[in-house]
């Protein structure tokens, strides 16, 4: 049965979201991410697909057992039955799943729900009391007819135009990261509208776009546009406002500093045994740093090539000096785990566990949960067609009753 409706231990924790039922038609990875979050955090989430599944099913390599691990990363704590929503009873069990629901995710083109009747104005109507979150490549408006891919938003949000050399072409993120910023955001947005709905009684409609989310994401750089009217270009790893800020050779390789303020590089310029420097006049301020970079990265990296990345590493950390070395994926979980952060955390029972990353937030008192394996494809078909019924005899209607 689903997890929501097991008895549990009443003095075993339960999720913030501890029986907000999540209606997820969302595929790929922005919708599903958001989900995922919500489900961590106590929400019961069914996970509704077609019957070819999830695209990211398919994406390998690399997989588990015969599994995309793309799957595997956003699917855990749902529970999955497959619908075909052209045939009349599986669009009716559909309903039925929205009819319990608290919030119902999409991520389909906009317009393309309407001719199931859970389209915005149609689930406003027929379920008042549900938060509808719809996710979109560009909008419900002008970019309405345009793939909602990640690498688009990155491409015309400008995030290309300031990543890469100077020299070199534009470069997209090693991650999905507007996809990824954009299912924080849906949660975000979700959650505002549960509390929101806690005082009105009403659910609303939330809509949110890889654009919007990846403008608002690039912060100071989109920022500086908008106040300044400043277009900024590519600087290879260096920051555009901060020096000294991004990699610098050392004997071995290339070590991360990064000098926030004055009195960071003060006390930098004293460990690499330069403590002039804080007071020379072409790298006082950080306005000055920024003005004499060449300058002032040929002394830094003369002092830094005495010893390797790893031992300057250990003498800023002990120093406080921000600092970092460049790690593999591998290596940055790794070292997650040294720190004590825990990143790896077994989702599902003994029988069908899979290793999966940590819920981003620690609980003091509501700790996430991770109580089940990303699912197979429909199967928890059973399980939920049993809870609905349950439900349905119970005359229980978690949005419809306001």
């Amino acid at each position: 049965m689903i997890n929501a409706l097991n008895s549990q231990d009443p003095n075993s924790p339960q999720g913030p979201l501890a029986g907000v039922v999540v209606a997820d038609f969302s595929r790929v990875l922005a919708g599903p991410y958001c989900t995922m979050l919500l489900a961590d955090m106590g929400a019961t989430v069914i996970k509704v697909e077609s019957p070819g599944g999830d695209d990211t099913r398919q994406w390998t390599p690399p997989e588990r057992d015969g599994v995309s691990t793309y799957y595997l990363a956003i699917n855990r704590n749902k529970h999955s039955i497959t619908l075909d929503m052209t045939d009349p009873a599986d669009l009716q069990t559909a309903y039925d799943i929205v009819d319990q629901a608290d919030v119902f995710v999409e991520n389909f083109k906009p317009g393309s729900l309407a001719k199931f009747g859970l389209d915005s104005e149609a689930v406003a109507e027929r379920w008042p009391g549900i938060v509808h979150a719809s996710i979109t490549g560009f909008g419900s408006a002008g970019g309405a007819d345009m793939p909602g891919y990640d690498l688009l938003a990155q491409a015309m949000s400008g995030m290309m135009s300031i990543t890469g050399s100077q020299d070199g072409p534009p470069q997209r993120a090693g991650v999905a990261m507007f996809d990824v910023m954009t299912g924080m955001h849906a949660s975000i947005g979700i959650l505002g509208a549960l509390r929101e709905r806690d005082i009105s009684g009403q659910g609303q409609h939330l809509e949110v776009n890889l654009l919007s989310s990846a403008l608002s994401g690039l912060v100071n750089q989109t920022s500086g546009y908008a106040a300044a009217g400043n277009v900024p270009t590519r600087l290879g790893n260096d920051h555009p406002s901060v020096y000294p800020y991004g990699p610098f050779a050392t004997a071995d390789r290339d070590l991360i500093i990064g000098c926030g303020n004055d009195n960071q590089f003060a006390k930098l310029v004293q460990h690499l045994g330069m403590p002039e420097l804080a007071d020379d006049e072409r790298f006082r301020t950080n306005s000055q740093r920024n003005a004499h970079r060449e300058e002032l990265r040929a002394l830094l990296e003369e002092a830094l090539s005495t010893a390797t990345a790893d031992e300057w590493f250990e003498r800023f950390r002990a120093a406080k000096i921000a600092s970092a070395p460049i790690l593999t994926i591998g290596e940055g979980v790794e070292f997650a785990d040294e720190i004590g952060l825990n990143p790896i955390v077994e989702a599902g029972g003994p029988d069908d566990s899979v290793p999966t990353i940590k819920h981003p937030v620690d609980y003091s008192r509501t700790p996430a949960r991770y109580d089940k394996a990303p699912p197979a494809l429909g199967a928890d078909r059973d399980a939920v067609l049993a809870w609905l019924k349950s439900r349905q005899a119970q005359g229980e209607h978690a949005n419809v009753a306001y």
